[in-house]
């Protein structure tokens, strides 16, 4: 929905394949995939409607009754249709409002197969990257470059080359 001081519309989705027995860390795992984290340094937390934290438990700021820690918690707490937020890099905000199927599926006949940790299966939007780089020497705030219309990629492909 919003990180880095930015508001998404339309807003990026992922559908999840993920059972009951699996935790709040490998939900975590798969959000971060689906949405091409490559710096997996940065805090996340989940926050449930009825209040509820649900992250990796910092003793030295947490008091250890406030924040269930993600990876003992299995999603069997939550039911269908229940909303939450899972929310990566607590200083940039990568903010997911994450909403329980209405209906179960049978992930053998949805896939093909049984995965063993959450798997997204179905998305839309753009991936937005987690620093606002749009290119490899990107700081976030750089002026976009003259486009070279593919004269700067090797001639591997029809209209690509110095030639076009």
């Amino acid at each position: 929905m919003e990180g880095c001081g930015a508001t998404f519309w339309p807003r990026p989705g992922r559908v999840f394949a993920a059972g009951r027995s699996h935790t709040f860390a490998e939900l975590a795992e798969a959000i971060d995939d689906a949405f091409a984290r490559w710096d997996r340094s940065h805090l996340h937390e989940f926050a449930l409607s009825d209040g509820t934290r649900i992250s990796v438990p910092d003793p030295d700021w947490d008091d250890p009754d406030s924040v269930l820690d993600d990876a003992r918690t299995r999603l069997s707490r939550l039911e269908r249709g229940d909303e939450f937020v899972y929310t990566f890099d607590l200083g940039d905000d990568w903010a997911h409002v994450c909403t329980v199927g209405e209906s179960w599926i049978d992930p053998v006949d949805e896939l093909g197969f049984m995965p063993e940790a959450p798997l997204p299966y179905w998305g839309w939007g753009e991936i937005p990257d987690q620093h606002r780089r749009r290119w490899e020497s990107d700081d976030g705030e750089s002026q976009v470059p003259t486009d070279p219309n593919l004269t700067d990629l090797p001639p591997l492909h029809p209209g690509w080359g110095p030639s076009g």
